[in-house]
């Protein structure tokens, strides 16, 4: 018989403890014993048979008290007994590493014929589990501790070491270490097979092989790194995004680079290179078959700044996305001479800050440099065809083809084509073209260079919106003077108007009604002046939290039922610095433009949070200057915006809405004043999905910069006194004629004796006429030959303790800051009444 032929024989166990069989002829002889022994007693006599009777039951007594023990501590096991599994048995009997089942004693309950030979265990010998056979060695102690460990506590782990040859090193005796992975895991009870504890469950297998094979793999592996980091040329691999991941000792010893260094820290192709010439590299030819060799010469950037002429072997990108390249040193005394013309050419082909590029007659782009292909995406490389016009938008593609056709045609002087590139984003640009002498052979027929003007377009983008909005707000401005004037002379002889008739008369309510438009219009020319920048601020330290809190009680009446208003306010806001009547007013114009864009009803919500000045930076905002800020967000579920309304919005007297249903200057004084207090205002919206309108604040530190005001003085308002009759001589300086007559008469009528003179060249003249007996001035700002603040400096200087009170238009920060800041005036914003006149004069003169 063969061994082929010969059954399959399976291993035995080197300890199996786990069951027992029975014998059945055990149980044969013991029933025979007991009737041969009924039978003998039956044939004596009872006096004799009954101490042999007493002797049986009684061992039998015992052998069944004792069974009762053995059953209740689980030594005996009654009723059916459970199936052993031979197939599984067999399996762990024959498995080629060693396996042992322990209880949570260690005693052990089986293990493997794999186990004993590992361990080298002689078969008479106890089998110990792991944890005993390699605990007395002192190199394995804190290894075979964590696997006891996680037997103990039930957990799973698995540990590989190293094994020396016992008594000797390995370099003494020639025996190679042995290598050993332990792993123990947790076996949960099983009541159905009747055990009730955990086992735990060992696994050894040697690996001395496995980790050979490993050392020889990484030998070899080394040996290869060790010949490609001593080659004489250079070498790296870099990804699409320009990391580097791998750079031979070759290449680093001519840049002046410790390779100990790269490893610590990533190395970017941008720093060995120039931009241009890195994006070249991790994105050139990707429209070629991948694996594709290119040269082309650049020059490398080494540790001390200086360059590195050499020449690229450049290896497209495979499946795996790394770029391997090879670097040829074409430095002094390493190029060949013959190629010292081409080799500076190209350096400065490649190294030119502006994208360059041949085109043929038919407009197919031949050749690159590295600045056109960063411009133009890796498509454009030249190895991919493509055409000079599939690069733009269609929209630049005439005058791009006129201007070919002239290149292709040897015209000189041909005009720039500005035009907008093409894929994602909005880029323009501008294209030189140049004709070329065709050489034999050649098809180059056009040489264009490219600039990108995106930045150069949002700029003068920028400077264009921000110069028409600065003419607009110096327009308003100077009208809402004028108005303030007209309106002071209209609401003061309305005032006389109404001191002259009694309610009852029929013109008293026409009249009462010119004073009320008149001061509507008042209200509107405020508005102007908070879009021109022109107003007074009275900033003081706020919490945007608290302030909008109360402010939600307002904007529920406003909005209406059908408008869901929604605060969500993140913690622990910054301060700022602002005007809380103009702040408040700031949310309360865009929660109400934000209602009129909601017809139907909807949602409303407003938003507040903290945005750092990094986060500044990332919000792409080319308007906001990176700082850290307190943002104000006001969205709604409306009808949203055009690109077109969105440019406008923030004009005076522009609006969307129907005829009579607004002015035109609710965002216009918002963004007033929110540039006046130092911020920014944005507008995100999309027709048909709403609109949010952000609103930057500055961030208050305290001992910043602040805003340029001074509220102590500016809220320093001296109570009105009750009765308004006075005395005292008030010279009045006013070159509007309406508004002088009207505040003369006002104040003749109150008791003064008024001086007046039409512009400040002519005050000086009157008041020296009365040899400075004047208790009181009161000015206008802006006059003819000299102006209000001039006046008083003259006034001064022989009489600094001259009251005066400037009335204006215009807001009192407009002219206060070409004061000293000692000097001491009140100030009356036009438009003012009678009463309002009269009160100011009373108070300066009490004060």
């Amino acid at each position: 018989m063969t061994d082929a032929d010969a059954p399959m024989r399976y291993a035995e166990p080197a300890a199996d403890r786990v069951e027992r069989e029975g014998n059945m002829g055990l149980v044969v002889v013991l029933a025979l014993v007991l009737a041969v022994a009924a039978v003998g007693l039956a044939m004596v006599s009872r006096e004799m048979a009954e101490p042999f009777v007493l002797a049986i039951l009684a061992g039998l007594a015992v052998v069944g008290v004792f069974c009762l023990f053995a059953g209740a501590v689980g030594i005996l096991y009654f009723g059916q007994r459970h199936a052993r599994n031979d197939l599984t048995k067999a399996f762990v009997d024959n498995l080629p590493h060693g396996a042992l089942i322990a209880d949570g004693t260690g005693r052990v309950l089986y293990a493997n014929r794999s186990y004993r030979d590992l361990l080298g265990i002689e078969p008479d010998a106890a089998v110990p589990p792991p944890d005993r056979a390699f605990g007395g060695n002192p190199h394995l102690a804190e290894a075979i501790f964590r696997l006891a460990r996680a037997a103990q506590q039930g957990r799973t782990l698995k540990e590989e070491f190293r094994l020396p040859p016992q008594g000797k090193t390995a370099d003494d005796s020639g025996i190679s270490p042995r290598w050993f992975r332990i792993s123990v895991q947790p076996m949960p009870p099983d009541p159905q097979a009747g055990r009730k504890g955990a086992l735990v469950v060992w696994q050894v297998d040697e690996i001395t092989q496995d980790r050979a094979r490993e050392e020889t793999s990484f030998a070899k592996v080394q040996a290869a790194i060790d010949y490609l980091d001593n080659a004489p040329a250079g070498f790296f691999t870099a990804d699409v995004d320009g990391n580097i991941e791998y750079l031979n000792a070759t290449l680093a010893q001519w840049l002046g680079l410790d390779l100990s260094e790269v490893a610590d820290r990533p190395l970017k192709l941008g720093q060995i290179m120039s931009e241009d010439n890195a994006a070249f590299i991790a994105g050139a030819g990707r429209a070629e078959a991948q694996g594709t060799t290119r040269h082309f010469d650049v020059d490398l950037v080494k540790a001390d700044g200086k360059n590195l002429p050499v020449r690229i072997l450049h290896r497209l990108p495979r499946a795996s996305g790394l770029a391997h390249v090879l670097i040829l040193n074409r430095g002094p005394g390493e190029a060949e001479e013959a190629g010292d013309a081409e080799l500076r050419f190209a350096r400065l082909f490649h190294s030119a800050p502006i994208a360059i590029a041949t085109v043929d007659a038919d407009g197919v782009v031949s050749a690159t440099n590295a600045a056109f292909v960063r411009m133009f995406g890796a498509d454009a490389d030249g190895g991919s065809k493509e055409s000079l016009e599939s690069l733009v938008e269609p929209a630049s593609h005439q005058g791009l083809r006129r201007a070919l056709e002239a290149a292709t045609a040897s015209q000189s002087l041909i005009e720039p084509v500005d035009v907008t590139f093409a894929g994602p984003g909005e880029r323009s640009g501008r294209i030189y073209l140049s004709p070329v002498e065709k050489a034999e052979g050649e098809s180059e027929a056009t040489i264009a260079y490219a600039i990108d003007t995106t930045e150069q377009r949002a700029l003068e983008m920028q400077i264009a919106q921000s110069q028409k909005m600065q003419a607009v707000g110096q327009l308003a401005g100077g009208i809402a003077h004028d108005f303030n004037n007209m309106l002071t002379a209209i609401i003061g002889f309305s005032d006389f108007l109404l001191m002259n008739h009694r309610p009852t008369d029929p013109a008293f309510q026409d009249i009462m009604n010119i004073k009320q438009n008149a001061n509507r219009a008042a209200g509107l020319v405020r508005q102007l002046l908070a879009f021109s920048r022109q107003q007074t601020l009275r900033p003081q330290v706020l919490q945007l939290g608290e302030v909008l809190s109360e402010l939600s009680i307002l904007l529920d009446r406003l909005l209406g039922d059908n408008v869901e208003l929604t605060l969500d306010q993140a913690t622990d806001l910054w301060p700022v610095k602002a005007d809380l009547h103009q702040l408040e007013q700031v949310v309360i114009n865009l929660a109400v433009n934000a209602r009129d864009a909601m017809e139907d009803g909807g949602k409303l919500s407003i938003r507040t949070a903290n945005v750092t000045e990094a986060q500044s930076r990332e919000l792409g905002l080319s308007h906001l200057a990176p700082a850290d800020y307190v943002m104000i967000e006001v969205r709604d579920s409306g009808c949203g915006m055009s690109e077109e309304v969105q440019q406008k919005i923030f004009e005076p007297f522009f609006s969307s809405k129907e005829i009579g249903r607004g002015t035109g200057l609710g965002l216009s004084t918002v963004y007033g004043i929110v540039k006046q207090t130092g911020g920014y205002i944005f507008v995100d919206s999309e027709e048909g999905k709403g609109t949010a309108m952000r609103v930057y604040l500055p961030r208050y530190e305290p001992g910043a910069a602040e805003v340029d005001q001074e509220p102590e003085k500016l809220e320093h308002k001296p109570e009105k006194p009750k009765d308004l009759t006075g005395h005292g001589t008030v010279l009045l300086v006013e070159d509007e004629e309406a508004v002088r007559a009207f505040a003369a008469r006002a104040l003749g009528q109150r008791g003064y004796k008024v001086i007046e003179a039409s512009t400040g060249a002519e005050a000086l003249e009157v008041f020296e006429e009365h040899e400075g007996d004047v208790d009181l001035v009161v000015s206008d700002v802006v006059m003819p030959e000299m102006d209000g603040p001039t006046l008083m400096k003259e006034l001064r200087r022989d009489h600094p303790d001259i009251k005066i009170i400037f009335m204006s238009g215009y807001a009192e920060d407009a002219f206060r800051r070409n004061l000293a800041e000692n000097e001491e005036f009140m100030f009356l914003q036009k438009p003012f009444d009678l009463k309002q006149l009269a009160a100011a004069v009373k108070a300066a003169l009490e004060a």
